[in-house]
């Protein structure tokens, strides 16, 4: 089973790139992420919109 690579990471729509990017690197749900979001930057993929909609889902904003 392969797993889904589409622009949703674990319920936030963050762009199909910015899901790769995270998948890739080992993260599965939002709980497995670093506490600063900031960090993730350095992935490929991953840009700023959607550091700041996985901020907002971990906030409940």
């Amino acid at each position: 089973m392969t797993e889904d690579r589409g622009p949703t990471f674990d319920g936030v729509r963050i762009g199909r790139p910015a899901t790769g990017a995270l998948i890739d690197a080992g993260y599965r749900s939002q709980a497995d992420l670093p506490e600063d979001l900031e960090e993730l930057l350095a992935l490929h993929g991953v840009g700023p919109r959607a550091v700041r909609l996985l901020d907002e889902a971990r906030r409940g904003a």
